[in-house]
């Protein structure tokens, strides 16, 4: 069910609600009555003082044959001790919401009312025609803050988020110095690595430089051996000498320039071993002559 006080901004207010109690709404309604308008302190005072027999619930009905009270200056009233502690718990829970809510301290009691909920019907045992009643209630109760410590609230929320900006920025400013310091010194940490990088290629790069030139001395020797091409028992020496694979291209270039020359002086020596040929025959007849 729907509370009977309407609502309008529930973060202003906090409320709390208690049903189906075993209790005569008609006392909880006069203890509800005493509380209405009155701040939440005093209303916590008045209950306590209630349940411990000190001060009188004051009755405006239901107050038929009720003796008068000295502490209420001859007015009708009772000790509801019963309906007084039902009312207690139900305060104090309202003023446990407004905390959770963050509402301040200084309330006061707008809406406090009881309410009859069920009536149950209860029979005699063996038939008897004897009934009763079991009326149960259901109490309610709604706080709210003063205007004056509604502002007061108001401007230490806005002082509590100013604080937090400002912490929040020079937390920021912290992290931002000691992120330049981190920067700083690996800059100084990872400035010798690019150097012995840069000088770790340049050798690198100045083998091969070195490499070719070795090259080309070696292509130049063979060319000034071209003398000794003139014996017949060197000749295959030169075919030996390119032992690298890295110069078989040089080794055509000569020996199609230099073919025609060299081939004339060549001849004369191949003429030679012609007539060497002869004399490995006349041992032959000598043999022949042996033999008749």
């Amino acid at each position: 069910m729907a509370y009977t006080y309407n609502i309008e901004n529930e973060a202003d207010f906090a409320k709390a609600r208690i049903e189906d109690v075993n209790a005569s709404y008609k006392d909880l309604t006069e203890v509800c009555h005493n509380i209405r308008r009155r701040p939440a302190e005093m209303a916590v005072e008045i209950l306590e003082d209630a349940k411990a027999k000190k001060r009188p619930i004051k009755y405006r009905s239901h107050n038929t044959r009720m003796a008068h009270r000295k502490e209420l200056q001859g007015q009708k009233g009772r000790w509801p001790v019963k309906c007084v502690g039902i009312v207690l718990k139900c305060l104090q829970s309202a003023i446990a919401n407004a905390r959770e809510k963050g509402l301040s301290e200084d309330l006061i009691v707008i809406h406090a009312s009881a309410n009859k909920k069920f009536s149950h019907m209860r029979y005699s045992s063996k038939g008897r025609r004897n009934t009763s009643k079991l009326e149960t209630a259901r109490v309610e109760i709604v706080l709210k803050e003063k205007v004056e410590s509604k502002k007061k609230r108001i401007a230490e929320e806005a002082k509590a988020a100013e604080d937090k900006k400002k912490a929040d920025a020079a937390k920021k400013v912290e992290e931002a110095k000691k992120a330049a310091e981190k920067s700083k010194v690996e800059t100084k940490e990872i400035k010798p690595a690019p150097e012995k990088a840069a000088a770790a290629p340049a050798k690198a790069a100045e083998k091969p430089k070195e490499v070719p030139k070795v090259e080309e001395k070696k292509a130049e020797v063979p060319k000034p051996v071209a003398k000794p091409a003139e014996k017949p028992n060197e000749i295959p020496k030169a075919a030996e000498v390119p032992k690298p694979a890295e110069t078989p291209k040089e080794a055509p270039k000569p020996e199609v320039k230099p073919a025609p020359e060299k081939e004339d002086k060549p001849p004369e020596k191949k003429a030679e071993p012609k007539k060497e040929e002869p004399k490995t025959e006349a041992p032959k007849t000598s043999e022949k002559t042996e033999v008749a």
